[in-house]
């Protein structure tokens, strides 16, 4: 009879509750926010914000409502503070909603929005990152290719920007196709 009343955090659906926004002064607190509040096990997305909050390349955390004190306090004993908080009123984008792979003999490509990692399927070699257009790709590049899946940065732990956002969500996708 009172089968599924206590959840975990983790397992609480952000669209059967109000939600809200956390709105950071840059995408690498979003990065670094995400993170922590993943791990520990708080049910929370990266999103796209709405027009009216939007500046540039722009991520908001999606979190809920009912849990903004304990998010905010959490993240205020690691030095991150957020611009606002708000409860969501309009839809939130995906921040990365375009997923193409492509194969050309043993090489695979898995992009993201604008980002694209190449890898080697037999070797799991990274042969090359491109895309984008924040000033970070280069240095992703740089960090990255020539390295194997296994022991390549994650984009994630070494990025700030959009880019490195889109480039962790290909990383991932690509280190999955590899590994069947």
């Amino acid at each position: 009879m009172f089968r599924g009343f206590m959840k975990k955090k983790s397992d609480l659906d952000l669209q059967n509750q109000d939600r809200g926004i956390l709105v950071f002064e840059n995408t690498t607190e979003v990065i670094r926010a995400e993170k922590v509040l993943k791990k520990e096990g708080w049910n929370i997305k990266v999103k796209g914000p709405p027009p009216d909050l939007r500046s540039g390349c722009d991520l908001v955390i999606e979190f809920p409502l009912i849990e903004e004190l304990a998010i905010i306090r959490r993240l205020s004993e690691i030095k991150i503070k957020p611009l606002q908080a708000v409860p969501v009123e309009s839809v939130l984008l995906e921040p990365v909603d375009i997923y193409h792979k492509k194969e050309y003999g043993r090489y695979i490509m898995v992009r993201a929005a604008n980002m694209k990692i190449t890898v080697d399927r037999n070797t799991r070699l990274i042969v090359n990152v491109s895309g984008g257009g924040c000033p970070d790709v280069p240095y992703l590049a740089g960090q990255m290719v020539d390295k194997n899946l296994s022991n390549a940065p994650q984009p994630r732990d070494i990025g700030h920007t959009l880019c490195a956002y889109a480039l962790q969500i290909a990383y991932d996708w690509v280190v999955e196709l590899c590994s069947v």
